[in-house]
């Protein structure tokens, strides 16, 4: 019996009831009868990752041919029965973005007419998170529409990692997943025992991020004043406001798009007195010369996740990349069985 079934008439995946769910001594996932029916498919934008969520679940990637013709559509063909499986679908949203979007909703849209039983999209990183409201006239919600389009092509539910902003979940008709890699990158600088360590907000939207990481590692907080003039990219950052005076500092964002709200917030922090410049950053971007700014600043060490490629050419000496596919395959994981993911919200990977 399936685990999974759609309603007549309806979108809405139904549950299939099942008595005892456990894992005999030296049995894996896969051996479960519950994960013989998840199917997990990458698309063209990042399938490393992909692999690495399928062996974190013992379980073997999907096989899905995804590719272009020569007029630019995109050709999606599921190689393997998808009916009645539940179906998780990755694809982080990076250059050219647009694309990997086409080849998501395609891909989505061909699972549901192949009868996939639910459809998880899986975006590590979600795409025009800052168009998330209208802040100048006649501009859209752009954040808003790709919300439509993941429903419309015929998502269940989605899974994401730190969205730039939170009320995009609100955008959604369907379940949303926001995990965070809060964990993940605390710990990473826990380690490193940074003395008389200080964390650092780019600004008072980021202030909330910042103050779970400086709690995590018993910090206090202080804040960079920024002002971005409408839709120039260049920051100015004018103001500290917090002690960093003979300190560590920990600059703390969930993104790096150019790299100039946090180059200037590094020489700020260093102008006021910090001793050494720490980074951490769910999503590396790196869009334009950002790679340029961050080499000639003073940061010492940047951290960031593997939520989105980083090609070679945008590697850095003192750049450390941490991979999510741990917290993805233990979401996925429980979500499949049926299990909670609340802990995950707060970055615990078990």
């Amino acid at each position: 019996m399936p685990l999974w079934t759609r309603s007549i008439g309806g979108r809405w995946p139904v549950a299939r009831p099942w008595s005892v769910l456990y894992f005999e001594a030296g049995s894996t996932v896969a051996d479960s009868p519950v994960f013989q029916d998840l199917k997990v498919f990458s698309g063209n934008a990042h399938p490393e990752l992909a692999q690495n969520i399928c062996s974190y679940l013992e379980t073997e990637i999907g096989d899905v041919d995804v590719f272009e013709f020569s007029n630019e559509n995109i050709f999606v063909r599921f190689n393997e029965n998808v009916r009645a499986r539940d179906v998780f679908i990755l694809q982080p949203m990076c250059s050219p973005v647009n694309t990997r979007l086409m080849e998501l909703f395609i891909m989505i849209d061909a699972a549901r007419r192949a009868s996939a039983g639910r459809i998880t999209a899986v975006l590590p990183y979600y795409p025009y998170a800052r168009s998330d409201k209208k802040d100048q006239p006649r501009v859209p919600i752009t954040a808003r529409l790709v919300a439509n389009f993941l429903e419309t092509a015929g998502s269940d539910r989605v899974l994401t990692i730190d969205l730039h902003a939170g009320q995009i979940q609100g955008f959604f008709n369907i379940p949303v997943d926001e995990l965070t890699a809060l964990s993940l990158l605390s710990n990473y600088i826990a380690e490193k025992k940074l003395p008389d360590l200080t964390v650092v907000a780019t600004d008072a939207g980021g202030a909330k991020g910042a103050r779970r990481m400086a709690d995590r590692l018993n910090a206090p907080l202080a804040i960079v004043e920024k002002r971005r003039l409408g839709n120039n990219e260049k920051v100015q950052a004018t103001t500290l406001i917090g002690d960093v005076d003979g300190r560590s500092v920990l600059i703390v964002d969930d993104e790096v798009l150019t790299g100039g709200t946090l180059v200037a917030a590094a020489n700020v922090v260093v102008e006021q007195g910090a001793t050494s410049v720490y980074v951490a950053a769910t999503h590396a971007i790196l869009s334009g010369d950002a790679v340029t700014k961050i080499e000639n600043s003073p940061i010492n060490e940047i951290v960031f996740t593997d939520t989105i490629p980083i090609p070679p050419e945008k590697h850095l000496p003192n750049m450390t990349v941490l991979s999510v596919a741990p917290l993805l395959g233990e979401a996925i994981r429980r979500i499949h069985t049926g299990q909670s993911v609340g802990a995950l919200f707060n970055g615990a990977s078990h």
